[in-house]
């Protein structure tokens, strides 16, 4: 990589720390991830992994009382420790976020071409009124709502969850943002609405030059859309290369056991088979576990190692780390 061409997003050694009455709680570790343009970056783990935390220090959403050290650089500039009118210049114009709560993130009093119209507005004034409108069904048109002429003059409670959920995708992209950030974009959608919503994604990606960073619990969302994915587990990064190895040259034990955790239909089962279940539960943030994080749920963790080293990330393919001390030994 050179210093003429730096990836879009670059996320080195970030580590973010809040103050509470119990203690320190330490949200994310030294975490380092990169989006190239035109990319799509998997961010996946358990809910309390870190996810959300790392996109809103991206985004400069954390609250003041955030202790973070590290770096976030976006087309090559440090975003960290930016004003806030300088960060609300790239929001929604050159960097966007779709949240997974369409219903409260839209406004109900308010129709949704006019919400629409209002995200452009802010930071396109140039446009006339009927441009302003074109765009408006233009945008809706892209995400697949059919009839958006119509639909544009419509409330959100007249929308169902997919097509609420296709509202705010096309408010994310309304500046055409250089990046996106879709934060668990398919929870609480049943699968068909979530298939249309990838869909929604892949077509993004296809017709646009908006790189995007998906942040899911869902490895099986990643499959098909993801260029490279990014595991996260209490705040670490455990795992991080592209789509095809991490699905079928996993090298962390965490990985494997999400994706061993996945319902698959060309696995037989009888009736009374349970799917995988990774045991235990993620550490308490105010009191993580010494050497590997993962070691108390780890099957393969070894005794006087696992639970006093902290491992570091290692090469094991082509742009493929896992920070694991036994990766060799478990193969």
């Amino acid at each position: 990589m050179t210093a003429q061409n730096p990836p879009l997003l670059m996320v080195e050694d970030l580590s973010i720390a809040f103050g509470t009455e119990e203690g320190t709680a330490r949200a994310v570790e030294q975490v380092s991830l990169r989006v190239e343009s035109g990319q799509v970056v998997g961010l996946v783990g358990e809910s309390g992994s870190g996810k959300s935390v790392v996109s809103a220090a991206i985004l400069g959403l954390l609250p003041n009382t955030a202790r973070v050290t590290g770096s976030v650089r976006f087309q090559g500039t440090e975003l960290l420790g930016r004003t806030e009118s300088q960060l609300r210049e790239l929001r929604g114009n050159e960097i966007a976020v779709v949240f997974q709560d369409a219903l409260s993130a839209l406004n109900p009093v308010l129709k949704v071409g006019d919400q629409l119209a209002e995200a452009i507005r802010v930071h396109d004034r140039s446009l006339t009124k009927k441009q302003l409108h074109e765009r408006v069904v233009e945008l809706l048109d892209l995400v697949g709502i059919s009839a958006p002429e119509q639909r544009a003059g419509l409330y959100p409670h007249e929308f169902s969850g997919g097509m609420r959920q296709r509202v705010l995708i096309a408010m994310g992209i309304a500046n055409e943002p250089r990046l996106l950030i879709a934060d668990e974009p398919t929870t609480a959608l049943d699968v068909t609405v979530q298939a249309q919503i990838l869909e929604v994604l892949e077509r993004i990606r296809d017709r646009t030059s908006t790189s995007i960073l998906l942040i899911t619990h869902d490895l099986g969302v990643l499959a098909g859309l993801a260029d490279r994915v990014v595991v996260m587990y209490a705040g670490s990064k455990v795992e991080d290369g592209p789509v095809e190895p991490i699905f079928y040259r996993t090298a962390h034990p965490y990985t494997r056991g999400l994706l061993a955790s996945l319902p698959r239909v060309d696995r037989r089962t009888d009736r009374t088979s349970r799917l995988y279940r990774i045991p235990g539960q993620l550490p308490n943030p105010h009191s993580r576990p010494e050497g590997c994080v993962f070691h108390p749920r780890c099957p393969h963790a070894q005794a006087a190692r696992c639970d006093r080293e902290r491992p570091q990330p290692s090469v094991v393919g082509d742009g493929h780390v896992a920070a694991c001390l036994r990766i060799e030994e478990i193969g």
